[in-house]
């Protein structure tokens, strides 16, 4: 086996030790793999959360257009955030510097957590709110349904169904 070849075996074995931290199931058809390690959108100054028309309809976005998520591991209203290591660094959290985040068209419940990292997490109905390293630009939702336990929010804070 050529260098080039292990090299790409380990980075690959690498990834899929990385995204199966982040659920109890088994990794997908290759759809949560992130297609760059972006760093996570820093906190807006305007809304931190609005609603945006995508792809599967009317969603929850932060201020830039970026669309945020909800983790089925988190337990709603619980007030933590399940999501640590290489799951934070895939599916980073939502923060704002406010302890109450501006809101436009979001009808559901905007609060916020103390995040694993010790930030300021916004929350929304009692989920804590993430962001997926895969979405390079507004209006991706690459993140949906991800490993069946990561998903968008309608503008009332529900699990989106589409």
């Amino acid at each position: 086996m050529t260098a080039t070849r292990i090299r790409a075996a380990l980075a690959a074995a690498l990834l899929a030790v990385a995204l199966a931290g982040c659920s109890s199931t088994p990794a997908g058809d290759g759809d949560d793999t992130p297609e760059a390690s972006a760093p996570p959108p820093a906190a807006t100054s305007g809304a931190a959360l609005m609603v945006a028309d995508s792809s599967l309809g009317e969603i929850v976005v932060d201020g830039e257009g970026m669309t945020v998520y909800m983790f089925d591991s988190d337990t709603q209203g619980a007030g933590a955030s399940t999501c640590e290591g290489q799951c934070a660094a895939n599916w980073p959290a939502v923060t704002t510097e406010s302890e109450a985040p501006a809101v436009e068209g979001v009808t559901g419940e905007v609060g916020t957590i103390t995040g694993v990292d010790g930030a300021t997490q916004v929350t929304l109905n009692g989920w804590p709110l993430y962001y997926f390293v895969g979405d390079t630009a507004a209006g991706d939702v690459k993140g949906q349904g991800v490993n069946g336990v990561w998903w968008v929010l309608t503008p009332d804070g529900e699990r989106f169904a589409g």
